[in-house]
């Protein structure tokens, strides 16, 4: 499926973002226009299911097939938010952009009980209220386009992730130089998962007190936690 893209600036170098699940290329209206300051051209897609693009069947493997069917392979850096972070992982062979960063990538979905997929599905109707109190450090226009966000957003792309419940997707290893960035405290990849990912090859590095999507609760330390991989 060819996604709906948005791309900031006009420089030489390629980046490319994958926002996580119920949102869209809003997610990155901070670090989009950021990359483009430092040359970039940042194209930014809406997942299949997410934003303008077309709805179907969901699996991390469409996910992954759309993003290799609508970028273009080779680009100087692609990151990857949560869903985005798996999804990428799953195309980095494909795309094979020189640097991949993924931001709390959901490689392992253990989650407590009674916080699965379908838990997700319910904030379709979440009102901004409730949003703006789980998110006490978004700015209010990130408050505003989550609310947008959710009003386009096909919530049974959530379901598609049942399955993926308790699985390990935690790559053998990294395709390309690869960093991980984390929240604090993750509540994807743990101390050990992490470990066991330096062990793998990748760098990995938590961006203190930021919670899970990070370049909204701490702008600032998501850029800093991407010196030299930027």
């Amino acid at each position: 499926m060819q996604l709906n893209t948005h791309t900031w600036g006009e420089g030489d170098r390629i980046a490319l973002l994958v926002h996580g699940i119920m949102a869209d290329h809003r997610a990155w209206r901070t670090v989009g226009p950021a990359l483009a300051d430092r040359g970039y051209r940042v194209i930014a897609v809406d997942l299949r299911g997410h934003g303008l693009s077309g709805r179907g069947e969901y699996s991390p493997q469409l996910f992954a097939d759309d993003l290799v069917e609508t970028l273009p392979a080779g680009a100087e850096l692609a990151l990857g938010h949560s869903l985005g972070g798996l999804t990428l992982s799953l195309a980095v062979d494909r795309l094979r952009p020189r640097r991949a960063v993924y931001s709390d990538p959901a490689w392992h979905l253990e989650l407590p009980d009674g916080f699965g997929p379908e838990v997700f599905a319910q904030f379709k109707s979440a009102p901004r209220e409730q949003i703006a109190a789980m998110n006490p450090r978004w700015e209010p226009a990130d408050v505003d386009i989550e609310v947008a966000t959710l009003g386009l957003w096909d919530e049974t792309t959530a379901l598609a992730l049942t399955g993926l419940r308790g699985q390990d997707l935690l790559p053998a290893g990294p395709v390309v130089p690869s960093l991980v960035q984390l929240a604090d405290p993750s509540l994807i990849i743990d101390e050990a998962r992490a470990a066991l990912l330096r062990e793998r090859g990748f760098e990995v590095r938590t961006v203190k007190g930021a919670g899970h999507t990070i370049q909204r609760d701490d702008f600032d330390g998501f850029m800093a936690s991407l010196d030299g991989w930027i």
